[in-house]
């Protein structure tokens, strides 16, 4: 692989602000190549904004369950009232040109030692969440390589599979160094919904020199988001779980 800071980032979720926050802090962090785990859109006002921040960004883009509902590639039976009403107002607010960027997104991306997936490694397009060690262990099964990004819970975690021992560890420590493992499957935490009672964005820079990467949590301005949310008539309780982080 070659040596380089990677920005890892995931579930923006029509977020702007919280977007602009974490690519400010990713080039102060010497970020040299983004890649985006899915869910660009979905719960916040500014979808259109956000595909063309992403777009500006990487061409290393994989679909999440909301990019793909807002474009029918899943069905919305498995969201709840929220979520529903937020993908059917996306869907009134981008372009045909937006749709067709959404619609064309690869579930599974391989960027040389990398895997980028949303949800699960073994089932990316049942869009299941890898939170037990049997889910981990089933995507460990799958996973071709050394290291999978995912996102998709909103909660940054790190999954471990210790061959020797043929153990699953996790932990949520936000330095993590990958020699001890291995495999790994590192959850990058949410831009734009984080839900680990923590309201700052989330994402990860990957120094695939040193093999560590660092989870960083960054303040936006979230009453800016919360204010488009409420004007664009989006429930209002997307808004407010934007302050309580959950």
């Amino acid at each position: 692989m070659t040596l380089m800071r990677y920005c890892v980032f995931a579930d923006i979720h029509g977020n702007l602000e919280a977007l602009e926050a974490v690519i400010a802090d990713a080039r102060k962090q010497g970020a040299e190549r983004y890649v985006c785990v899915g869910d660009i859109v979905g719960y916040g006002a500014s979808p259109s904004e956000c595909i063309d921040r992403v777009q500006g960004l990487t061409t290393q883009v994989v679909g999440g369950n909301h990019d793909c509902a807002v474009v029918g590639r899943t069905d919305l039976e498995y969201f709840n009232l929220f979520a529903r009403d937020a993908v059917v107002w996306t869907r009134a607010h981008i372009s045909p040109q937006e749709k067709a960027y959404l619609r064309d997104l690869p579930l599974v991306l391989k960027l040389d030692d990398l895997t980028l997936v949303h949800a699960t490694v073994h089932e990316p397009e049942r869009f299941g969440y890898i939170e037990s060690e049997l889910a981990a262990r089933l995507s460990f099964q799958a996973l071709n390589g050394a290291l999978a990004f995912v996102g998709h819970s909103h909660v940054p975690v790190a999954f471990f599979y210790e061959q020797q021992a043929d153990e699953i560890l996790f932990t949520r420590d936000q330095e993590i160094v990958l020699d001890h493992a291995a495999k790994a499957i590192i959850n990058v935490g949410s831009v734009g919904q984080p839900r680990d009672d923590d309201p700052r964005a989330a994402y990860a820079v990957y120094d695939t020199d040193k093999r560590k990467i660092i989870i960083r949590r960054i303040p936006y301005d979230i009453e800016s988001a919360k204010r488009k949310i409420i004007a664009a008539g989006l429930p209002e309780v997307l808004a407010l779980r934007l302050t309580l982080g959950r």
